[in-house]
C-alpha cells in the first residue's frame, strides 16, 4: 500500500470510527501538556511491558510473597492508575496499545490463526513518534506479524531486537530457542545472544538509550516473560520452592528478574541524568497467567485469571513516572482508563503530531495525570476474548463504566461494591442493563465492519524476499504454533492469506522444518514414528500442483508463474496411507 493510498483509507477509517458514544464527550488531546520537561526538551518515552504478568504479581499491590523491590519504587514515584484495562490476552493488548483503537477494529483478535497481524491501514505508536523526530526501538515481545508488512520495522520501528511468534520457543521463532543462550531477529537478522531473555532485552533496550541519549527516543521494552514456558535460573526458582502459597515458582521466579533489570534500568536513567527527563510507563498485557490457580496464590481480591472476562483477565498495573514533566508521584487515579489511552496520552504529554483525520477509540488522560480534580465526564469501555477464527458476538465480553460491569450481556456486577464479582445483580437493575447492552450493539456493529477482512502476508517484495510462512498463521481451527506441533508431526493444514506483490516467476519450498534445523521432511516423529511422505501439493491462486518426494528429501520445491494480486497458499504432505498435513514452513521467493 502506497502513501497515498494509506492516507485516503485512514481518511475514511477515522470518519466511520466510533466508539460507543465515548469519544464525543472527552477531552480531545490537543494542546494538553506542552510536551517539554524542565528543560525544555521533548521528553524520551520507555513504555515497559511484560507478558502474562497480573495485577496481583507485584508486591506494591499487596502480594504478601512475591519480591519486587524495584516495580515497587516505581510505583511509589509514579501516578497510578487503578482502574486500568487491556484486552484479556496478549496479541489484541498490544494491537491496542500501539493503535489507540479497539483491538478488534485493527484485525486483531487472536494469539494465532493470522488473527494477530496488525492490519495495513493502523497508524503506530512507533509511527507517530518517528513523525516527530523521535528515534524508536523495540525490544522483546512484538507478537503482531512475523512477516512484511506486519513486522516491527515495517511499522515505524529503527531499532528491532525481537524474538518470533508470540514467544520464545514458538513455531516462527528460531528453531531451539529456549530463554537461555539464543538467537534473536537484530534488524531482521537472525544473530546469537548470550545470556538469559529478559536480561537481553534490557541490555539491548539501555544501548539504545546510551546510543540515544543526545535525541529524543521512544523505547517499547516487551518481555516475553513470565509468559511459559517457565523456565528461569535456578536461583530465582529456589526463591520460592517450597511455598505452599506460590502456584508456580518459576513464575515469580521470572518475575523477580524482571524486577531485577528494572532496577537496572532506573539506575541506568539516573546515572545518564535522564531519569528527569523520561516518561518511564510500566504496565502489563493481561490478567496473570500462573500467579493465581485453583484458590492459591494472589489475585487481589478479584475473579479470572489471563483470557477471562472477568477483571481479574484484564484488569492491570499501569505505572506513569515523568518527574520533570510536573507528574506528582505517589498518587493514584481511579477513574476508569485502558490500553487505548496510552497512544493519544502520549501524544499530548510529549507534544507529539497527530496524524490529521485520525480518530482514536481512546482519549488522552493527561488532564487526569497532571490534575485529578478534572471535571472527568462518564464513559463506557469495553473489552472481548475471541480466540477463534471468526468474531462471536457478546463473547467473553465485558462492557465497563466506573460503577457497573456487563458481563457477557447477561451478568451484572457493582464493582464498587462487589470488586469480586460474586454478586450478580442483572434482575435488579434492568435499565442499567439495556443501557450497557445498548453500548455494546452499537461497539459491535461498527467493529463487525472488518470481520470479513484478512490480513494479507506480502510475497514478492524487496522489502522481504524471500519470505517464510509458518503454520502459526494459518487460518484453520486448530493451528501448529509452536515447534512441539511440528516436532510431533501434527496432523492438521490451513491456508496463509497472502498477497502477491507482483507478476512474475516464484520458487515455493515446502518444508516440515525449518531451515536451520534442515532435517529431512520424513524424520521421525513422536514415539518415533516416521511420516512416510509420498507426495507434497501446492495450491495458491489458481494453480494446483503435485510433485512426489523422495525419502531423504529436506524440502520439495516449485516453480510457478503468478500474478499480482490476493489469494490464498496451502499445501499438502500426503503419505502412504492417503492421510495428510500441511508443510507447516514455506519459503516463497521472487525470481
Amino acid at each position: 500500500m502506497n502513501k497515498q493510498t494509506r492516507r485516503e483509507f485512514l481518511r475514511r477509517a477515522s470518519q466511520s470510527a466510533v466508539t460507543a458514544g465515548v469519544l464525543s464527550v472527552l477531552p480531545s488531546c490537543k494542546s494538553l501538556g506542552n510536551g517539554t520537561g524542565k528543560k525544555g526538551k521533548r521528553p524520551n518515552v520507555i513504555l515497559v511491558i511484560t507478558d502474562d504478568q497480573g495485577y496481583g504479581d507485584l508486591g506494591c499491590h499487596g502480594n504478601p510473597v512475591i519480591k519486587t523491590p524495584n516495580l515497587d519504587r516505581l510505583h511509589s514515584q509514579s501516578v497510578r492508575l487503578t482502574d486500568f484495562h487491556v484486552d484479556p490476552t496478549c496479541s489484541p493488548t498490544r494491537s491496542a496499545l500501539m493503535t489507540g483503537h479497539y483491538s478488534t477494529r485493527t484485525g486483531v483478535w487472536h494469539t494465532i490463526m493470522g488473527r494477530s497481524l496488525l492490519g495495513k491501514h493502523e497508524v503506530t505508536m512507533a509511527d507517530v513518534f518517528s513523525a516527530s523526530g523521535y528515534r524508536t526501538g523495540i525490544f522483546g515481545k512484538w507478537h503482531l506479524g512475523d512477516n512484511y508488512p506486519f513486522r516491527p520495522q515495517d511499522r515505524g520501528f529503527d531499532e528491532v531486537l525481537i524474538h518470533g511468534g508470540g514467544g520464545v520457543g514458538q513455531g516462527p521463532d528460531y528453531w531451539g530457542n529456549d530463554y537461555f543462550d539464543d538467537t534473536y531477529l537484530h534488524n531482521g537478522k537472525w544473530k546469537k545472544f548470550s545470556g538469559y531473555c529478559t536480561n537481553v532485552w534490557f541490555d539491548g533496550a539501555m544501548k539504545f538509550i546510551e546510543d540515544n541519549k543526545d535525541k529524543p527516543f521512544f523505547c517499547y521494552l516487551t518481555t516475553n516473560a513470565p509468559h511459559g514456558p517457565y523456565n528461569v535460573a535456578e536461583k530465582y526458582e529456589k526463591m520460592y520452592e517450597g511455598n505452599k502459597d506460590i502456584p508456580n515458582a518459576a513464575f515469580y521466579g521470572m518475575i523477580t528478574n524482571i524486577d531485577e533489570n528494572m532496577g537496572r534500568l532506573m539506575k541506568k536513567l539516573e546515572a545518564m541524568e535522564l531519569e528527569k527527563d523520561t516518561v518511564l510507563i510500566f504496565m502489563t498485557d493481561n490478567g496473570t497467567a500462573a500467579g493465581f490457580r485453583r484458590g492459591v496464590g494472589f489475585n487481589a481480591g478479584m475473579k479470572g485469571t489471563k483470557g477471562s472476562e472477568y477483571d481479574g483477565g484484564h484488569r492491570v498495573p499501569c505505572f506513569i513516572r515523568w518527574p520533570g514533566g510536573g507528574l506528582e508521584g505517589g498518587k493514584d487515579v481511579d477513574r476508569l482508563t485502558a490500553h487505548i489511552d496510552l497512544l493519544p496520552t502520549l501524544i499530548g504529554l510529549c507534544g507529539l503530531k497527530k496524524p490529521k483525520n485520525l480518530v482514536f477509540d481512546g482519549t488522552s488522560l493527561v488532564p487526569l495525570l497532571k490534575n485529578q480534580s478534572v471535571i472527568w465526564p462518564e464513559r463506557t469501555l469495553l473489552v472481548h476474548s475471541q480466540r477463534i477464527e471468526y468474531p462471536q458476538k457478546w463473547r467473553k465480553s465485558a462492557v465497563m463504566t466506573e460503577q457497573w460491569r456487563l458481563v457477557n450481556g447477561k451478568e451484572l456486577y457493582d464493582i464498587k461494591a462487589d470488586p469480586g464479582q460474586g454478586n450478580n445483580i442483572a434482575d435488579e437493575k434492568p435499565k442499567v442493563v439495556e443501557k450497557l447492552r445498548d453500548a455494546y450493539e452499537k461497539w459491535w456493529a461498527d467493529l463487525s465492519k472488518g470481520f470479513d477482512d484478512y490480513c494479507e502476508t506480502i510475497i514478492g517484495s524487496d522489502k522481504e524476499n524471500p519470505v517464510r510462512l509458518m503454520s502459526h498463521d494459518w487460518h484453520t481451527p486448530r493451528v501448529p504454533w509452536h515447534q512441539g506441533a511440528v516436532r510431533s508431526g501434527m496432523q492438521v493444514n490451513g491456508f496463509w492469506a497472502v498477497e502477491v506483490a507482483r507478476d512474475g516467476r516464484y520458487e515455493v519450498s515446502l518444508r516440515r522444518w525449518p531451515l536451520e534445523v534442515d532435517k529431512p521432511i520424513m524424520a521421525a516423529i513422536a514415539k518415533g514414528k516416521a511420516i512416510n511422505v509420498t507426495k507434497a501439493r501446492l495450491k495458491i491462486a489458481d494453480l494446483d500442483v503435485s510433485k512426489p518426494v523422495s525419502a531423504d528429501a529436506h524440502a520439495v520445491n516449485f516453480q510457478v508463474k503468478l500474478k499480482a494480486g490476493k489469494t490464498q497458499l496451502q499445501t499438502w504432505f500426503i503419505d502412504d496411507k492417503g492421510e495428510s498435513r500441511g508443510a507447516y514452513y514455506v519459503y516463497v521467493k521472487r525470481l
